[in-house]
């Protein structure tokens, strides 16, 4: 690698030193009025590409020098106005292709600096990939293990067990689900912020997505002895709310909500979820009794992993508010929460409505 830097360093001087003597040549053995010294722009391009900063800065030097010693040498016509405007003229050519190829260089500089950066954020982003692939495989493995073997026992396979023992593995196994959830949760932000969210979309109906979610969630909060209520603006008939979205997703929504406001209710109190119609959206409002919001978090709370100041929360991870968030962005629409007075808050989103 050394003798092969130095054998092109040599070339390249040997190559400038061959166009400085073919110019100077031309230069002194013709009267002044006949400029040569453009052709000094073929040493200068040749420094920029080869040779240092430093080196292209000599090169043009020498080469603006050289064309304005012609006018005197070798002396043998007197020098005209028109003369040395060309002379002039050649000089700008000089310096601004000298400053061009400068200009060049950084931004070729620029550009490899850039694609190595892409390449090394590309490679980081497989290994993220990769890591986080295996961690969730690895993470999931073990507990789907141990929830095959919680129904198993369960199951008696092991022997009769006694109710206490059942209410203890009913607890374990919503604990060992919940941890599934948290890591595909994981998985999916992930996947959401590297990617964007994909969506399925096609007409829906809010309240039939609600109805399934909080049937779903009934043992959860009979668990929590919280009561589910489900409400549809002022009319006592049942309406539809129909919406262009993906099920799967707006069904992670509603959960979401719900199951915060479960975990955040005391024991005895309610959980409600109101659909109306507000212009040309419609909107989802779940109230719960809980200890309601500091002001100040609420601009924070939708953020991936924050934790307020609150106990309310410190019980939960965050994730599922911003994966929230995520999903209803991806649909056209917003997401907010209230706090309420004298206790509780107030969780909401807004779809814009199918025409």
């Amino acid at each position: 690698m050394i003798v092969l830097a130095m054998t092109t360093w040599t070339r390249s001087h040997w190559l400038l030193l061959a166009v400085f003597s073919t110019v100077i040549t031309l230069e002194y053995s013709t009267p002044p009025p006949y400029v040569f010294g453009y052709l000094y722009i073929g040493a200068v391009l040749l420094a920029s590409k080869k040779l240092s900063q430093k080196a292209v800065f000599w090169v043009t030097g020498t080469a603006v020098g050289l064309t304005l010693l012609n006018l005197w040498i070798p002396g043998t016509e007197s020098i005209s106005f028109v003369t040395v405007v060309n002379r002039i003229i050649t000089i700008l050519a000089l310096i601004i292709t000298a400053w061009l190829s400068d200009r060049l260089r950084e931004y070729e500089t620029a550009i490899i600096r850039q694609k190595i950066q892409i390449t090394n954020q590309n490679q980081l982003t497989k290994v993220r990939e990769d890591f986080i692939s295996t961690l969730t495989h690895d993470l999931k493995t073990p507990l789907l293990g141990a929830i095959e073997t919680l129904k198993a026992w369960e199951a008696e396979q092991f022997g009769r067990i006694t109710q206490a023992q059942k209410r203890v593995i009913a607890i374990m196994n919503r604990s060992h689900q919940m941890m599934i959830q948290l890591v595909e949760t994981l998985m999916d932000i992930y996947h959401n912020d590297m990617e964007g969210l994909q969506l399925n979309q096609q007409p829906v109906d809010l309240l039939e997505i609600a109805e399934e979610v909080m049937l779903q969630l009934a043992s959860l909060a009979a668990s929590r002895q919280i009561n589910l209520y489900l409400k549809q603006g002022d009319s006592d008939f049942r309406q539809t709310y129909r919406v262009y979205g993906d099920t799967f997703q707006l069904q992670r929504v509603f959960s979401n909500l719900i199951t915060n406001g479960i975990n955040h209710s005391l024991k005895g109190g309610k959980v409600e979820v109101l659909i109306h119609i507000k212009s040309n959206e419609y909107q989802v409002e779940i109230f719960d009794q809980g200890q309601g919001i500091d002001p100040h978090e609420l601009p924070h709370l939708f953020e991936r992993f924050y934790q307020g100041y609150s106990n309310r929360q410190a019980k939960g991870t965050g994730l599922g508010l911003y994966l929230s968030r995520q999903i209803i962005a991806a649909h056209g629409g917003k997401i907010w929460a209230e706090p309420r007075s004298p206790q509780g808050a107030m969780f909401a989103f807004s779809l814009p409505r199918l025409p």
